[in-house]
């Protein structure tokens, strides 16, 4: 801890919101006179889990580290201290609070089963009169603006909430960034940024094939916007290109930035909304919201059935004969099935930290549907490696490939006609399946 004794307000604890635009908590933070952050890392992600990953492997380690020294800048441009440790959030935040005298503490409501422990663990060890103000914050449609009462009566089928969301939702203007505060709100000193090999990485580079070659951050993620939408212009072809598989311009590459909150939906939404008025409104600036919609859904999906979407039976409570082979497992990841293009997306994956969402439709479901494995093995080997990993959209999904989840065909892909559908020269293939990892 550092050595100042000024009095703070209020505290600003950032999760999964590394942004100052669109950013409710920090607007409600500096309501009051003084403000001061936080952003705790837990060393637990760095330890392997239930099924021998661990919680978060070097690519999204990384991305996030770059994503704190982004909102540490721009926070500081406001006059206010982003304090990072490596340490459990329980340790630090109760110790912040007796330090600084705070008052309240400001931050996104999360849901989810570890965010929830979490937070009850920092209360439980906080003053009882510290005041936590949670807020809703990462959604296209706010909870409160939805046409469903309560979370149970969520529809089960994706197109049934979509369609009476858009019918009835209107996207909600984005928050203000908050005026600066004066300079002495700045603490004197700061904490050192943890690096990767702190958190137990050796330093790399960005593979040269990668579809993601890009950093972590608000500012970045900007950029990226800026890029796809305005000098590009390819948000005009999305739909007809977000099923590519090699490069970095067939999708909009967004889902990174939106997963830790250095983006937000409605800063994507209103983005395109513009580019719609302003150059070209069609089915393809459309299937962007359309996905956003998508992610929002996931996020339903977990509010609604709570830790069932980490249950073998997922929401469904399904009863299959899941396999637990280690031979199997080492397989899929190394990517020596019997499928070239299951390999070349885990090879891909292994390399990069990324797949396209393609892929990750069919690498899921031959995991669960061909080799009848632990489909919760591949999700939380998704959890660890993937850059945009979003607990809702990684577990929502690999539910509903897994037939336990939200789709009412319970498909299962023909792996080898959606390679030549989708890699019908092999291009894709060859580039990974000559790329030796392990």
């Amino acid at each position: 801890m550092n050595t100042s004794n000024k009095k703070y307000n209020n505290l600003l604890w950032f999760r999964n919101d590394l942004r100052v635009a669109d950013n409710l908590s920090l607007l409600k933070a500096c309501r009051e006179e003084r403000v001061l952050a936080v952003y705790c890392l837990d060393p637990a992600l760095f330890e392997p889990g239930e099924f021998g990953f661990r919680r978060m492997e070097k690519f999204r380690a990384r991305f996030l580290l770059e994503s704190l020294e982004d909102l540490r800048s721009n926070l500081t441009a406001l006059n206010i201290s982003l304090l990072v440790y490596f340490r459990p959030a329980e340790e630090i935040i109760p110790a912040l609070v007796s330090k600084y005298s705070i008052q309240k503490i400001f931050l996104q409501k999360e849901w989810t089963r570890d965010e929830t422990v979490e937070l009850k663990k920092v209360q439980g060890k906080c003053p009882p009169e510290t005041e936590f103000v949670e807020s809703y914050d990462q959604f296209l449609f706010h909870p409160d603006d939805i046409p469903f009462r309560e979370f149970n009566s969520i529809p089960e089928v994706f197109t049934q909430f979509r369609k009476a969301c858009e019918k009835s939702v209107k996207v909600r203007p984005l928050t203000q960034i908050p005026e600066s505060k004066p300079e002495s709100n700045l603490l004197p000193e700061s904490t050192p940024l943890p690096s990767l090999e702190d958190l137990g990485f050796a330093p790399f580079e960005i593979h040269p094939h990668s579809a993601f070659p890009f950093s972590g951050g608000e500012s970045a993620g900007g950029k990226r916007i800026q890029e796809y939408f305005w000098e590009t212009g390819k948000l005009a072809y999305y739909k007809k290109t977000r099923n590519g598989l090699v490069g970095k311009d067939y999708s909009s590459k967004l889902s990174p930035w939106l997963a830790n909150g250095s983006l937000s939906a409605k800063t994507v939404y209103w983005e395109v909304k513009r580019f719609e008025k302003e150059v070209k409104k069609n089915q393809d600036t459309y299937w962007l919201i359309f996905e956003l919609i998508w992610r929002d859904y996931f996020k339903y999906v977990s509010l609604k059935h709570g830790d069932r979407i980490f249950h073998l039976g997922g929401i469904l409570r399904k009863e299959y004969s899941w396999g637990n082979s280690e031979a199997a497992k080492k397989d899929w990841i190394q990517g020596r099935t019997s499928e070239p293009f299951v390999n070349a997306n885990m090879v891909e994956l292994a390399s990069t930290g990324w797949m396209s969402n393609r892929g990750r439709q069919n690498v899921a479901s031959y995991w669960a549907k061909e080799l009848e494995q632990d489909w919760r093995i591949g999700a939380s080997y998704f959890e660890a490696m993937l850059l945009d990993y979003d607990v809702h959209s990684n577990w929502g999904n690999w539910m509903y490939n897994s037939g336990v989840g939200n789709d009412p065909r319970d498909r299962k892909f023909n792996i080898q006609r959606q390679a030549n559908q989708y890699d019908p020269n092999g291009k894709f293939q060859n580039r990974w399946l000559q790329t030796s990892l392990f």
